[in-house]
């Protein structure tokens, strides 16, 4: 745990070497659920297993920005506390309900962009419109923001899982870690397919559901249709057997 603590602090930084280079603590099982979760995020994770990309992505607005509102309010003293407790609460959101992290994640920016623009005797006055259309325009593309942010994760996990998966090659995977920016393009080209596959091959969610409505309706109709036939075969024996 110590070795892949030490590894995610390239993460930290910019660091591509460093972010290729977690591979190495993997072992092979986890290299093989690292490809499998990959490939989930790539074809569905813009579903149900967007809460696994959902929640980090709340985790670190709360780290890295929430902070920054904190002090614009004049809560400095408890910056700490503040940052801690955010953190806490919207990667939990991001998990339990993740167009609430999204919200979270393009409000905040957006609202320190439009404080910045209105000035500092204004900034409250700049920041919260800023936040609130930030945010609800996110929300209303969370389809899509799910599908690209969950085909960045999906095709960076694959790459790394591949490459500890395939360890045992030696000197091939050396090779390929060397070279840190040909894996992150092919992580890049894996988040591309995902990203097209998810918004333009696979179905919606409503496009599912009504798939699904029409479907039960079908099958209500076919038997309703069969129990009709039935009554009217009964019928006609009963009408037979009386002549």
């Amino acid at each position: 745990m110590n070795e892949l603590t030490q590894a995610l602090e390239a993460y930290r930084r910019f660091d591509p070497a460093g972010w290729v280079s977690v591979y190495r603590v993997l072992p092979l099982w986890g290299g093989l659920l690292a490809v499998a979760l990959g490939a989930a995020m790539l074809l569905v994770g813009g579903g149900r297993l967007f809460r696994l990309v959902a929640g980090p992505i709340g985790a670190l607005v709360g780290l890295l920005w929430v902070g920054v509102v904190a002090t614009r309010f004049g809560l400095a003293p408890h910056l700490k506390q503040i940052t801690i407790g955010a953190t806490v609460l919207l990667g939990g959101l991001g998990l339990l309900y993740p167009p609430g992290a999204v919200f979270f994640a393009f409000g905040v920016p957006a609202g320190l962009v439009a404080g910045e623009l209105a000035g500092p005797a204004d900034w409250v006055l700049g920041f919260f419109p800023g936040f609130l259309v930030g945010g609800a325009l996110a929300m209303a593309a969370h389809r899509s923001i799910a599908a690209v942010a969950s085909s960045i994760a999906g095709g960076w996990v694959l790459v790394i899982g591949l490459l500890a998966s395939l360890s045992v090659a030696g000197s091939m995977v050396t090779t390929v870690a060397a070279r840190p920016w040909g894996v992150i393009a092919a992580a890049g080209l894996f988040a591309v397919g995902g990203t097209v596959y998810q918004l333009f091959v696979r179905l919606s969610p409503e496009e599912r559901a009504r798939l699904a409505d029409d479907r039960r309706r079908l099958k209500a109709r076919r038997k309703e249709q069969a129990e009709t036939d039935q009554r009217w075969a009964n019928y006609s024996k009963r009408k037979g057997g009386d002549t």
